[in-house]
């Protein structure tokens, strides 16, 4: 019995030492893992702030009525293009029954007022002409009259207002609503028969139309702190406007704000620029857009792709690892200059014939192209 167990024993040994010899070979025998590289090349690179923020019109006019009615007609369209004096809309006045009782009645009051002043001027004046008053006593009761008599007109007019809109028959000075800018109609948000109300010192007023200019346009963004201290008012930007394939348009940046507003945790800076649009091109309110401030270029520089780069996790140093004869990698510190987020600036640490590995195999990038 012993002796079986021995040969047991020694053929699971010497299956055990056939593994380890097959495993030492394959392994050996494998071929060392292929990366491929890339050289630094020279190229031109800048550096520049992204704002995001839309196109609006420099100049926009909201029309409002001066007196309260109803819109009895609209005139014109969203999109139209009108001139300045153009009628957009006419207000027929619905005068208030409590507000033409008072003016009424204040008519009335001063109706009396006037007719006992004029009593006792038509008295005073026989009186003076007698001799039995003073000339003083008079030009009291004649000034007395002329307040009354301004008085009625003053109430008379007030009734006219709010029973026609105006002192006209037509009431055309308050009820029509002309364009007050050349321009084009953005908005219309009443419609006919819709109730409006005057502007005044404790309400705003119903917007009967927007109108604006839409050949003189700004953009309105908004940067980061971090990026507002690089920019300054008078620098020539760019504005790309995404929903016209990506059109650039040469601006002008025409405003940074002195104070920030915190947005989601982050502090935000308003910038406007004057935007050069081209009459051929149609251009609506409220695009979207991004303006591309550069901030710093440089011509034929040695650069990599920041995609090469690595950083020592403990110094955060950037690094890249260059192919030697053998084939195999070293890592070479860098010293980096501008970036534009795809090529880095590298002015210190490799040369431009260096082989940068990249960190994706060639093997299985032919793999791939299968």
């Amino acid at each position: 019995m012993n002796k079986a167990v021995k040969i047991i024993i020694g053929i699971v040994v010497l299956v055990l030492f056939v593994w380890v010899i097959k495993y030492f070979k394959d392994s050996n025998s494998k071929a060392i893992e292929e990366f491929k590289t890339e050289t630094p090349f020279y190229t031109s690179i800048k550096t520049k702030v992204v704002a995001t923020g839309k196109l609006n019109p420099e100049e926009e006019v909201e029309l409002k009525p001066q007196i309260a009615g109803i819109i009895d007609k609209i005139l014109v369209e969203e999109g139209d293009i009108v001139k300045k004096g153009d009628l957009i809309a006419r207000i027929r006045v619905v005068p208030n029954e409590q507000s033409l009782v008072s003016a009424r009645s204040r008519i009335n009051t001063a109706e009396l007022s006037y007719n006992n002043s004029k009593t006792l001027y038509d008295r005073n004046k026989a009186l003076f002409e007698k001799g039995v008053i003073s000339k003083q006593d008079f030009e009291n009761s004649e000034l007395a009259l002329n307040q009354a008599n301004e008085s009625l007109r003053q109430a008379q007019n007030d009734f006219q207002i709010i029973k026609q809109g105006s002192l006209s028959g037509g009431g055309s000075a308050n009820t029509n609503i002309v364009a007050q800018i050349p321009g084009t109609v953005l908005e219309i948000p009443v419609r006919e028969g819709d109730q409006v109300i005057e502007a005044n010192s404790f309400n705003a007023g119903t917007t009967i139309a927007t109108i604006a200019d839409m050949s003189k346009m700004i953009f309105e963004g908004k940067v980061d702190e971090s990026e507002v201290g690089k920019i300054e008012e008078g620098k020539d930007i760019i504005v790309v406007l995404g929903a016209i394939n990506q059109q650039e348009f040469p601006s002008k940046l025409t405003f940074v704000a002195p104070k920030g507003i915190e947005e989601n945790g982050a502090v935000q800076f308003t910038i406007k620029a004057d935007v050069q649009v081209d009459p051929s091109v149609k251009i609506r309110a409220g695009y979207s857009a991004n303006a591309e401030i550069e901030m710093e270029s440089k011509d034929s520089v040695m650069v990599v792709k920041e995609a090469l780069l690595q950083f020592n996790r403990f110094t955060e140093k950037p690094f890249v690892e260059i192919q030697k004869e053998d084939g195999t990698f070293e890592e070479k510190y860098v010293e980096l200059g501008i970036s534009d987020g795809i090529n880095v600036e590298v002015t210190d640490g490799i040369g431009e014939t260096d082989k940068i590995k990249v960190w994706n195999k060639a093997k299985e990038d032919n793999n791939d192209d299968d």
